[in-house]
């Protein structure tokens, strides 16, 4: 079983930063890739981004440039989040693929003034 914690979740101001981490544990026997989604009340589930093991991203266009995806050798990934914005608001949810996909219980993010 494998286990995803994720924090660092929070309110910010709009412009402001946030960094998410998520750890994973349990029986991992092998990665093909970790990410983060997100989800806003009435909205789907979508893609925010996303590392391979080979090290590859992949970003939503909605937060290129803003957000960052980076992965340790410990199987955390982390999310830093700069010059957020109101429509960032969503629950942030860590997925981990690998023969089957696990998901976190998701951390709120909430951008307001």
């Amino acid at each position: 079983q494998v286990q995803l914690v994720e924090s660092g979740g929070g309110l910010v101001q709009p412009g402001g930063s946030l960094r998410l981490s998520c750890a994973a544990s349990g029986s991992i026997f092998s990665i093909n890739a970790m990410g983060w989604y997100r989800q806003a009340p009435g909205k789907e589930r979508e893609l925010v981004a996303v590392i391979t093991s080979g090290g590859s991203t992949r970003y939503a266009d909605s937060v290129k440039g803003r957000f960052t995806i980076s992965r340790n050798a410990r199987n955390t990934v982390y999310l830093q989040m700069n010059s957020l914005k109101p429509e960032d608001t969503a629950v942030y949810y860590c997925n981990l693929r690998s023969s089957i996909n696990y998901w976190g219980k998701g951390t709120l993010v909430t951008v307001s003034s």
